[in-house]
């Protein structure tokens, strides 16, 4: 008996696409590295190329000179082996929390990825390793809080660096351990990194763009959600599907907007007869929601662009061009593009959120869902009156939604001047990457809330003798069902929110192809 491996992700001249990335991310694909002679020689020929400007007493920035505004300072030659291991210490001052093992076999791919351009200066046993670590599942402990996005995510990415040199902790096999010791376990020898090669492991956005492609892929899961979300509350508030008719939309073309709209009608069986209308137009949560969306779907194809590029990138500096033979000093560590795709996000995410909160706002209330019981609850008339349903939930989902509108501030236009005025102006990338996954974690609650409010209110129209549920949503409720029971009497529904959770960010349920 075979089983099917899924196919190995390849660091190396082609290149990646978010999918990708998230894939390793969550170990459903291995990675491995380029090994044609021609790809290996591209490599080694930067290193060579730097290691002759080191016999020729070249200055380099990082590699004879000290690191940013210190680069006026000459490192004599007896001191350059050295500086790697400074660069890598001296940044060991993150805070805040661990990035998470997900997050962590991102930055990973992010940074091997960048440095497979051949443009780094690096060897080919730094690339080796960064493949085995992913493979051998070795995580740098790797904290949140300190970098700016510009010079590149260089404290957080400094924790790769020192592990790579058998420095520091990492996660293995579960355990928090010494990285020295797995490297003893597993039979490898600490790397003593060469110049330029602690700053090209560091002086790059790895870490933001890892986070935004883990980003990306979150949200465009729940662009679909939110789509079938507004196709139950459709059916449970008994709205006007002709809304979403596609002769409408063809007045309007927005390309995502118009998707949202087919997907809607899919959902809704909108050439079917239909029931009489308790309201020619719904209110906007409803009858708005693909122009709502249709946002987001529009803003993805941009999205992806920024990120892949950036993924795609050589994005350290100096970058060594070993064919012309020359070092070429830029900027390329500057995280912009990334820090405006997460700050987007999070605008776009925050009206998903607000969308959402609508819908369940007039689920709950007896005035605006057209006889469905106050705050859905299912319990009957002899128990009724203490008996409150959905109404607590309601009311975190307004709390969970406020977090997510406040987290639109931008982070990109919060640059502070650091390092002696040398960065003086700065992205704040990761910042805004990292702010993006709150978002999505706020509004991905206020998708569970309003997703088993939903269930809720189509079971009761079911109950009450509902019989033209369309098919897709009729299938979706019978799934719901299996985990998600009708709230009849009150009970505490914090499990079953988590467990929806679980649910989203799994990309349980097959939304639309």
């Amino acid at each position: 008996m075979t089983t099917n491996q899924p196919d190995p992700i390849v660091f190396g001249e082609q290149p990646l696409r978010i999918e990708q990335v998230v894939a390793l991310a969550e170990r459903h694909a291995p990675a491995q590295l380029q090994s044609d002679a021609a790809y290996r020689e591209k490599i080694a020929k930067g290193a060579r190329f730097l290691d002759s400007l080191l016999d020729k007493e070249g200055v380099i920035y990082g590699v004879t000179t000290g690191y940013g505004d210190s680069c006026v300072v000459a490192v004599p030659l007896h001191q350059v082996e050295a500086l790697p291991r400074h660069l890598y210490t001296f940044h060991g001052c993150g805070l805040g929390k661990l990035l998470d093992e997900a997050s962590t076999r991102a930055v990973l791919a992010a940074r091997l990825q960048s440095l497979c351009q051949g443009v780094s200066g690096v060897r080919v046993e730094l690339l080796e390793r960064l493949q085995a670590f992913l493979e051998f599942d070795v995580l740098p402990l790797i904290p949140e809080e300190g970098s700016v996005g510009a010079s590149g995510d260089l404290t957080p990415l400094s924790y790769v660096a020192a592990t790579l040199s058998g420095e520091r902790e990492v996660l293995f096999r579960g355990q928090r351990r010494s990285a020295a010791e797995v490297h003893r376990e597993l039979g490898w020898t600490p790397l003593t990194l060469r110049p330029k090669e602690a700053l090209a492991l560091m002086n790059g956005t790895a870490v933001m763009t890892a986070l935004a492609c883990q980003a990306f892929s979150r949200a465009e899961y729940l662009l679909k959600l939110a789509t079938r979300i507004t196709a139950l509350n459709v059916v449970a508030l008994e709205g006007n599907p002709e809304h979403f008719d596609e002769r409408l939309f063809a007045a309007k073309p927005h390309p995502g907007q118009m998707r949202v709209a087919a997907w809607l009608r899919q959902d809704l069986a909108i050439d079917a007869p239909t029931a009489p209308l308790h309201r020619l137009q719904d209110r906007y949560s409803l009858r708005c929601a693909p122009h709502v969306l249709g946002v987001l779907a529009d803003s993805l194809g941009l999205l992806r662009q920024f990120i892949e590029t950036e993924l795609n990138s050589a994005n350290d500096n100096p970058l060594i061009d070993a064919e012309a033979e020359r070092v070429l000093h830029g900027g390329h560590f500057y995280g912009g593009h990334i820090a405006f795709a997460m700050d987007s996000l999070k605008n776009l995410v925050g009206n998903v959120a607000d969308l959402l909160d609508r819908q369940l706002a007039l689920l709950v209330d007896s005035r605006y869902n057209h006889g469905l019981p106050s705050n859905l609850s299912g319990a009957p008339e002899a128990t009724a009156m203490i008996n409150h349903g959905f109404k607590a939930v309601q009311i975190g989902t307004s709390a969970w939604t406020a977090e997510a509108l406040k987290n639109t501030m931008p982070a990109s236009v919060f640059s502070r001047s650091t390092e002696c005025h040398n960065q003086d102006k700065v992205s704040m990338g990761t910042i805004a990457a990292r702010d993006a996954l709150r978002s999505l974690e706020l509004c991905e609650q206020v998708a569970a809330a309003t997703l088993l409010a939903a269930n809720q209110g189509v079971w009761l129209r079911l109950r009450n003798g509902k019989n033209d549920i369309p098919a897709p949503l009729l299938a979706m409720r019978e799934q719901l069902a299996a985990d998600f029971p009708p709230v009849i009497e009150d009970r505490a529904l914090e499990g079953e929110l988590r467990l929806c959770l679980t649910r989203i960010r799994d990309q349980h349920w097959c939304l639309y192809a």
